[in-house]
């Protein structure tokens, strides 16, 4: 059984940073894409980053440049890191698990999300 937990979301203010982890269990890490998803109030998810088994990295283009996705597979774990956060960055985020190592394949298993808020 796959499971992926979230974790460092938070309260920021606007232009602060945060970094979010999610570790995976029951899966072999090293050989999966691995991807961020947001989720605003009243919106549907979308895709943040992803990053492929080889650390290939793709970007929503209004991201690239302020967040930045990395993987630790000794750790089985996968980052975003989220500077210069604004309002608009406001959701749940989720990481998902993909059925193969290209960021082309599709999310297979989903964690259950983090918080980030952004407000002053």
């Amino acid at each position: 059984q796959v499971t992926l937990v979230e974790s460092g979301g938070g309260l920021v203010q606007p232009g602060g940073s945060l970094r979010l982890s999610c570790t995976a269990s029951g899966t072999i890490f090293s050989r999966r894409a691995m991807g961020w998803y947001r989720q605003a109030p009243g919106e549907q998810r979308e895709l943040i980053a992803d990053i492929s088994d080889v650390s290939n990295k793709k970007y929503k283009d209004s991201i690239e440049g302020r967040f930045t996705i990395s993987r630790d597979n000794t750790k089985n774990t996968v980052y975003l890191q989220m500077y210069d956060l604004q309002p608009e960055d406001t959701g749940v985020y989720y990481c998902a698990s993909y059925s193969g190592g290209s960021y082309y394949s599709s999310p297979l298993y989903w964690g259950q999300g983090t918080q980030v808020t952004v407000s002053s």
